[in-house]
């Protein structure tokens, strides 16, 4: 199973009536492209990505291997044919700077890498998300943007966070054309992601 004719940029929109970390994935059209549900109250992150909103079709499932921690991987599963997809890797001690990932194939072969483009923004959140009001304002200027590369130092795509107040809204645009299989991939690497840093800004 890959996701096939995608139209960017892609909107990753959060939904606030909900306590879990749902979001829409839609194309540059408003069409839907998959609609990704996290689990609550699970030790481990579990997530269900599915056709659309309605829930009637499961695409993927993403597991953690561990309980929530630097070194967590996570891996997917097509449930279409029930194999391993691939597998997306935090790079620990190194995330405190600037947030790094590795995403595996369903071989275990690392392919590419997600890299903070700027860790100062990290640095900053951190320090003005603890001065009141002003804190919660930090969505709308303190922005992180995240670009994948192949081994070889060649950039495929670029994930931004969109200004604002709830941090709810991020946009995926594809640089250069790519294998399908692998852009699922990283598609999938990139939601996963967005669960993980979404508390930021």
């Amino acid at each position: 199973m890959v996701l096939k004719n995608l139209n960017y940029p892609l909107d990753f929109t959060f939904k606030i009536t909900t306590l879990s970390g749902d979001f829409n994935i839609t194309d540059r059209n408003g069409n839907y492209v998959a609609y990704v549900r996290q689990k609550m109250f699970k030790l481990k992150e579990d997530v269900v990505v599915f056709t659309d909103e309605s829930r009637t079709k499961e695409l993927f499932r993403i597991k953690a291997n561990q309980w929530i921690d630097f070194n967590a991987s996570y891996a997917m599963t097509d449930l279409q044919s029930g194999q391993n997809f691939g597998n997306l890797s935090r790079r620990g001690m190194r995330s405190l700077w600037k947030s790094q990932y590795d995403i595996a194939d369903g071989n275990g072969t690392s392919k590419y890498q997600i890299n903070e483009d700027n860790g100062w923004i990290k640095v900053l959140d951190g320090i003005i998300g603890e001065i009141p009001l002003v804190g919660m304002l930090s969505g709308y200027f303190l922005n992180p943007s995240y670009t994948v590369k192949d081994t070889a130092g060649k950039e495929y795509f670029r994930l931004k966070k969109m200004p604002s107040l709830f941090g709810r809204k991020f946009q995926l645009d594809r640089l250069v054309d790519i294998a399908d299989e692998d852009e699922s991939l990283i598609v999938l690497s990139f939601l996963m992601m967005v669960l993980l840093e979404r508390e930021r800004g």
